[in-house]
């Protein structure tokens, strides 16, 4: 049976693709955006946060903690384990929901993707992912209902100052994704101060015909608190003005 480290499955999600889903996110990722919201997903290992604000103190660290100051994130689940959860919440899953595999990158774990595609599959549920599109998968791809891509940055070189990674291979799996008529949802997260090209990725989604939407995302602010309790670097951006947003909001458009 298929088993990978999962980060957190999250219910009731308005945000991870069309109606009520629930969101499985997977841990690792060969991406490291400096504005990650989902630090804790990027290494391969499970790995503990701590929050020093949370502790009270007890001195029973070893019995598990009891305020929440210690969170392990990454427990290793079979195919068939998450699926036990996802079922709870099949009752929610009309109207288009259903559920989204994210990470992380969920195609980082492409045994565990594919046995869960299958189980949704055969429990009648509906089946999205959100992907840094740095994977390549047909087989896997074609079995989703739609799939949500990130297009970060344009130019490959800050792409990959950024990220730790160039976007050539992202650029021709976006290509190579719209030969296999699967909606597409692209995204651009903004962040101000980054020279992003969202003219230039617009006009490259806009020549996609199986794009039927691409979304401008803005930065927040989330990922900070978790890289601390995770004791990583941090880099702080600014939170795009709603000016901002309106200025590069024309690049946005939907099909």
């Amino acid at each position: 049976m298929a088993k990978g480290l999962v980060a957190d499955i999250q219910r009731a999600s308005l945000h991870d693709g069309y109606g009520i889903r629930t969101t499985v996110f997977l841990k690792g990722c060969p991406l490291n955006c400096k504005w990650c919201h989902n630090p804790e997903c990027i290494s391969f290992k499970p790995e503990t946060m701590y929050y020093p604000e949370k502790c009270i103190g007890c001195g029973k660290c070893d019995e598990g903690c009891f305020s929440g100051a210690k969170v392990v994130c990454g427990q290793y689940m079979t195919a068939d384990e998450v699926m036990s959860e996802l079922l709870l919440d099949k009752p929610y899953y009309k109207d288009g929901g259903g559920i989204t595999i994210s990470g992380g990158e969920p195609m980082a774990q492409k045994q565990l993707v594919k046995a869960l595609i299958a189980l949704c599959k055969n429990n009648s549920i509906g089946c999205a992912m959100e992907t840094s599109l740095i994977y390549y998968d047909a087989d896997i791809f074609k079995g989703l209902d739609f799939i949500m891509a990130d297009m970060k940055i344009w130019d490959t070189g800050i792409h990959k100052e950024y990220t730790g990674v160039g976007n050539e291979q992202i650029k021709d799996n976006f290509k190579k994704l719209n030969t296999i008529n699967i909606p597409i949802i692209a995204r651009t997260p903004v962040i101000p101060g980054v020279e992003q090209g969202i003219d230039k990725i617009s006009e490259f989604m806009q020549g996609l015909e199986n794009v039927v939407q691409y979304e401008l995302l803005p930065y927040h602010p989330l990922g900070i608190a978790k890289r601390k309790a995770l004791r990583k670097e941090i880099t702080e951006f600014d939170i795009p003005s709603k000016e901002y947003m309106l200025e590069v909001g024309r690049y946005a458009f939907i099909r």
